[in-house]
């Protein structure tokens, strides 16, 4: 029924409310207190999700069980192995859908909400002209108060004036990408261009899935929407990360493969990979591993593809529906 369609339109019935259904998928792995800070974080909201979900990935820090005793309203998905943030994003985020979310907000374990965090995320979409933007991030900062480097939402490159002017009316800054510390993302756009590649297992999986989602669409930076990214230390994700370097390699070639990039930005974001790739190598003390998984990635990434995630999400051995019908 529109709301044109007779009196039953022009008011809800008691008790039905014409919000947004905000689902938050939280994914964690072996960082219980981290996690229980975030939860309660969560909790303090002024504006709280209508449900929580967390996805652990078979953490063995009794993870589970602080989740179980501290916080019983939350959904629990324990999965039988460590399926990495991008599985555990694909197989959170399909629960939300299933369970008729309109809006989905994604973060990490270490991410910490200011109180305001998700209430400022749904003025700015609300008060963004046009329709809903795909994707509101949030500002990340560390435990200092710094701006940080790390998940940091990349600002749209080639944004014209008038995207600049419409998100400025939203009190934000046009965006390319995000990451999963902090993205409110709407329900309909990954249900029409689908869910996290899980078989990225983890790196780029959050840089393809948001440049997916934003290719042609709005994404917005919301500065008054602040979390704290509880990272070890301050920087960037390129510091040591040894043989993990081959899912940074065979994740970056599979994203500049597929669809998610327009031929500049391809050209684009390739160039400022090589260059940090390069400084990558150049500060590392572990060169031999590095070059190893170079080599790897790069051998794979381009004779691979990531398989589909049906393929790939009932290895986890649970059940879940992909996508919601309505």
């Amino acid at each position: 029924m529109s709301e044109g369609d007779g009196p039953a339109a022009e008011a809800p019935a008691a008790g039905v409310s014409d919000q947004p259904r905000v689902v938050a998928v939280i994914v964690t792995y072996n960082r219980r207190d981290l996690l229980v800070e975030a939860l309660a974080a969560v909790h303090r909201q002024s504006r709280q999700p209508d449900a929580v979900i967390v996805v652990d990935n078979a953490s063995t820090d009794g993870t589970p069980a602080a989740v179980r005793a501290q916080f019983p309203a939350v959904q629990l998905a324990a999965l039988d192995a460590n399926y990495g943030g991008a599985g555990g994003f694909a197989y959170g985020m399909a629960q939300a859908l299933a369970e008729g979310a309109d809006l989905i907000w994604a973060m990490d374990d270490d991410t910490v909400p200011e109180p305001g965090a998700l209430a400022a995320l749904l003025e700015a979409r609300d008060r963004f002209p046009g329709g809903p933007p795909a994707i509101v991030a949030s500002r990340v900062t560390w435990t200092d108060g710094r701006a940080h480097p790390m998940n940091t939402p990349r600002a749209k490159p080639f944004a014209s004036k008038a995207e600049r002017s419409a998100a400025s009316e939203a009190g934000c800054l046009p965006i390319r990408s995000a990451s999963f510390v902090s993205i409110l993302v709407e329900a309909v756009e990954c249900r029409r261009r689908g869910l996290p590649w899980a078989d990225f297992f983890l790196w780029n999986d959050d840089f393809e899935f948001t440049t997916r989602l934003l290719r042609g669409r709005s994404g917005l930076l919301c500065p008054a929407s602040v979390v704290v990214h509880k990272t070890k230390t301050f920087g960037g994700t390129n510091v040591e990360p040894g043989e993990r370097f081959f899912y940074e390699v065979r994740n970056k070639v599979w994203t500049l493969r597929t669809g998610s990039l327009s031929p500049a930005e391809k050209a684009l974001y390739g160039a400022a990979t090589l260059r940090r790739w390069a400084r990558t190598f150049a500060s590392s003390r572990e060169r031999p591993a590095l070059r190893s998984a170079l080599v790897k990635g790069l051998a794979v990434g381009l004779r691979t593809g990531p398989r589909p995630n049906e393929l790939v999400l009932p290895a986890m051995g649970q059940a879940v529906s992909m996508q919601r019908q309505d």
